[in-house]
């Protein structure tokens, strides 16, 4: 068996110096079916490392009820990772941030007003039974033990958000006790405080940064003076959100701050990769004083971009790892254009129009007492003597249409720092409530969802209210449709393909809503951009007919489904 190990200068493989080309691919954000073409990828760009998060919301969105199989199956991806001859890093958290919903933490975890992220004992017991569920996957996988892992990280950027000692401790303990035997490491931004809030004497600390790679290599040198010095997330892209633009990092400046890490001997784990896609509803979200949900698309303007081909960028490093490792002589090959046509969409009904669920409550009940996990809850309430006003609303998290006996009246939105709205007379308000994905980062972390707090109609609070939680993929996969004719109404289409097939769905001519394409969640699309394609990925299609449901908030602009031949992001900075 092999070995791994922290030298007085460098990482130490069977007693050699070693140094770690690592890239980030989220099993989570990859179809399954594709985790071997995205890793093999990885290799001719000269990479020798995966590294990847793990999702504890995806393994374990409701308590107890745990998963490790198909998208979840964390084993497999691994084993894939050691079939390319290659190493892995696995960060397991528990708090991952990514850009994902809720920052990996379980929506059972956060929403007890428990103190997060610290050595609270209650908190600590469910992670530390989480991490050796992890580890029951990762502790064989070991490179000791003729697997890919070669490093293991405690928590996640923590001196962004703390300072418990205690709490790092403990998650060493469980980490060992339960068979890790390979160098533990920390990742911090590169500054004095963070460095030294976020780790412990007795684990490895690496930096996170995308640029001024010397300048961050000495601040963390500082605060590592032994050991091999490590970048373990080279921000080589950013994310986008809704309502905003593509984010894009120059090619060449990317590709010499890489080449500053190399020379300077440091290690590097290349953040991301391969991004992917927030499928379904798992994309998270950003509030620093606005809320920005974060887009479908988590293509990171990445060497493979969403869809797994090689882009400029994936050339330019590899012509800068060439310079200090082995790079294979292969290249892949750029994918052909996907299949491009359009198709009509089919309206087939209503479908935010269920009976109320549920006995009536003095407020409306939040997402998390309702224990959803879906996008939306409708609200309704008879409004007293018919009367209209003026709506006030506490807080709607995250973005709320309003109407009155059926009729539309207009929006409440959290990213716009609304609370109210002039409604006319009538007999019943509804709130329909789209939870828009949760916060990742910082002290948001387990807010709760829905309307929060109390409504009142021209100053008086409203009661009796109805909390009807509607799940947006048992819909589509049931087609449970209505027959209103006003409100959001769901469409679908159906098409032929040749064979299975990658495919980039337009949403231009859509406003906002989910879709599916052969029951499979492709996730949610809004005109706010600034990302217009979903993309589909070719396990997800057949050869043969095919069916796309759409379910539309809003309006569709033109009854019709285009798919185009390649991913359309959106308008860039430049």
């Amino acid at each position: 068996m092999s070995s791994f190990s922290i030298g007085d200068t460098d990482f130490l493989r069977d007693g050699r110096p070693h140094r770690v080309i690592a890239g980030a691919i989220h099993y989570f954000r990859v179809h399954p079916d594709q985790w071997a073409d995205r890793i093999r990828k990885a290799r001719l760009m000269g990479l020798n490392t995966i590294e990847t998060y793990v999702a504890w919301n995806a393994h374990e969105p409701r308590r107890g009820e745990w998963d490790s199989t198909g998208w979840n199956d964390l084993g497999r991806f691994l084993d894939l990772v050691s079939a390319e001859g290659m190493d892995a890093i696995v960060r397991p958290g528990p708090y991952i941030c990514a850009e994902w919903d809720n920052g990996g933490l379980p929506v059972w975890l956060t929403g007890d007003g428990r103190e997060l992220r610290s050595s609270e004992p209650a908190y600590l017991a469910d992670v530390s039974e989480y991490l050796r569920r992890v580890y029951e996957i990762v502790v064989p996988r070991q490179i000791d033990r003729g697997g890919p892992v070669v490093l293991v990280q405690i928590e996640n950027e923590y001196g962004a958000y703390g300072s418990d000692k205690d709490y790092l401790r403990e998650l060493i303990r469980v980490t060992r006790d339960a068979g890790v035997t390979v160098p533990l490491t920390t990742v911090d931004q590169p500054t004095d405080q963070m460095l030294d809030d976020g780790s412990l004497p007795e684990l490895h600390k690496t930096g996170s940064f995308g640029s001024r790679s010397t300048e961050r290599l000495a601040t963390l040198r500082r605060h590592q003076p032994t050991g091999p010095l490590m970048c373990s997330e080279f921000w080589d892209g950013w994310f986008d959100w809704w309502g905003g633009v593509h984010h894009t990092t120059d090619t060449a400046a990317a590709a010499s701050d890489l080449d500053d890490l190399l020379a300077a001997g440091a290690s590097v784990n290349i953040y991301m990769f391969h991004g992917g896609t927030n499928f379904g509803l798992t994309n998270g979200a950003n509030d620093k004083g606005r809320y920005l949900p974060i887009t479908t698309s988590y293509d990171y303007d990445a060497p493979l971009d969403e869809a797994g081909n090689p882009t400029e960028k994936f050339f330019a490093f590899r012509d800068v790892i060439a310079k200090y490792a082995p790079v294979p002589e292969e290249v892949p090959a750029s994918r052909s254009e996907a299949p491009a046509f359009r198709v009509d969409l089919t309206p087939a009904g209503s479908w935010t129009d269920a009976v109320a669920t549920g006995d009536t409550a003095d407020r409306p009940r939040t997402f998390d007492e309702l224990e959803h996990l879906s996008a939306l809850v409708r609200y309704d309430v008879a409004l007293p003597s018919g009367a209209g006003g003026l709506l006030l609303i506490d807080e709607v998290r995250d973005l709320a249409w309003v109407s009155v006996d059926g009729t539309p009246v207009g929006t409440i939105s959290r990213t716009r720092h609304d609370r109210a709205l002039a409604i006319p007379a009538g007999a019943v308000l509804s709130i329909l409530v789209e939870d828009q994905g949760r916060v990742n980062y910082d002290h948001r972390l387990g807010e709760e969802k829905g309307i929060v707090g109390t409504v009142t109609l021209d100053g008086a609070a409203l009661s009796g209210w109805h909390s009807t939680p509607l799940d947006v993929a048992e819909i589509a996969r049931t087609a449970s449709f209505g027959t209103a004719e006003a409100g959001p109404a769901a469409w679908t289409a159906r098409f032929n393909l040749d064979e299975q097939s990658d495919l980039f769905l337009d949403t231009e001519n859509w406003s906002k809503g989910y879709a599916f394409v052969n029951g499979f969640f492709l996730g949610r699309y809004w005109r706010n951009g600034p990302t217009r394609t979903l993309y589909v990925p070719a396990p997800a299609t057949r050869a043969g007919a095919n069916e796309l449901v759409v379910l539309e908030l809003e309006q569709v602009l033109t009854p019709e489904a285009a798919f185009v031949p390649a991913l359309a992001l959106g308008v860039t900075e430049e």
